[in-house]
């Protein structure tokens, strides 16, 4: 594989944002109306939002993103980073480039001041929690919702 080129997305990206977003929420078999993912779009985009966004580049070709979002926390004076959603491109798993983006995530977070990055998986996804485990910790915690 090419050099791996890891950038905060702009608005010339959103041809190549669009499909690996696309893909993301059909690999958890979800679907989300169109005001939702414009939203989203804005918001990665609005240096007010806590919330980012970044492309992995390949040859000139998206082919992963990571978003993710400041917030306080009652166990901190600083932020702490939560990695909300990650995809790599089927043809580029298993390269890097998953453990690539969360180092991106990793880096920009301590650079802005957060002193934590954490996320949540399907506890199926095996694939990922192989990476997850190699580069983070387990805590134990198990995810409640009620869906307002």
């Amino acid at each position: 594989m090419s050099q791996i080129d890891i950038r905060q997305v702009t608005t010339d990206d959103h041809t190549a944002w669009l499909p690996l977003w696309q893909a993301y929420l059909r690999f958890y078999n979800t679907e989300l109306p169109d005001a939702v993912t414009q939203s989203t779009w804005q918001r990665l985009l609005d240096p007010s939002e806590p919330t980012h966004g970044a492309l992995a580049w390949a040859d000139g070709k998206a082919v992963g993103m990571v978003h993710f979002i400041y917030h306080r926390s009652n166990w901190s004076i600083e932020n702490s980073c939560y990695l909300q959603d990650l995809l790599v491109t089927p043809e580029t798993r298993g390269t890097g480039v998953g453990r690539q983006l969360i180092e991106f995530v990793y880096t920009t977070a301590k650079a802005d001041g957060c002193c934590k990055v954490h996320w949540l998986t399907h506890e199926t996804n095996a694939t990922a929690i192989q990476l997850y485990e190699r580069i983070a910790e387990r805590p134990g915690f198990i995810q409640f919702r009620n869906v307002l």
